[in-house]
């Protein structure tokens, strides 16, 4: 049996797509995540290192311009570095907020924003 510190509860952010290979190809080739479990057409879990985004088919073209996820931690910095070397579209500057957490924000190929962030002092 687990013991609490081996199986930590976790929120894991479910946004919609209206296209799920579109979306599987954008997280897997342009920001590195892994495919988890077996592909569908109406369900994608992508996964890099802690990280893990799950998405539903929508037939909305709206509600991804209206959902977000926020990913917090110490290796934000790396990841905009990455992001940054790698060209990936849509990636803002990495810039102290007026609620000051360092951020940078990405817009997938459907308008979900993810919002990535850490305390200044993490960098």
């Amino acid at each position: 049996m687990a013991t609490p510190a081996e199986d930590l509860a976790r929120s894991i952010p479910v946004l919609p797509s209206p296209d799920i290979v579109e979306t599987r190809d954008f997280y897997r080739d342009e920001l590195g995540f892994g495919v988890v479990g077996p592909e569908m057409d109406d369900y994608l879990i992508v996964r890099r290192g802690d990280i893990e985004i799950h998405f539903w088919k929508s037939g909305d073209r709206k509600l991804p311009e209206v959902s977000s996820c926020y990913i917090r931690g110490g290796e934000v910095p790396a990841l905009h570095a990455e992001f940054s070397s790698r060209g990936v579209r849509q990636l803002s500057p990495f810039t102290v907020r007026p609620w000051n957490m360092k951020e940078f924000y990405i817009r997938d190929p459907h308008g979900n924003l993810l919002r990535f962030g850490c305390a200044p002092e993490e960098v």
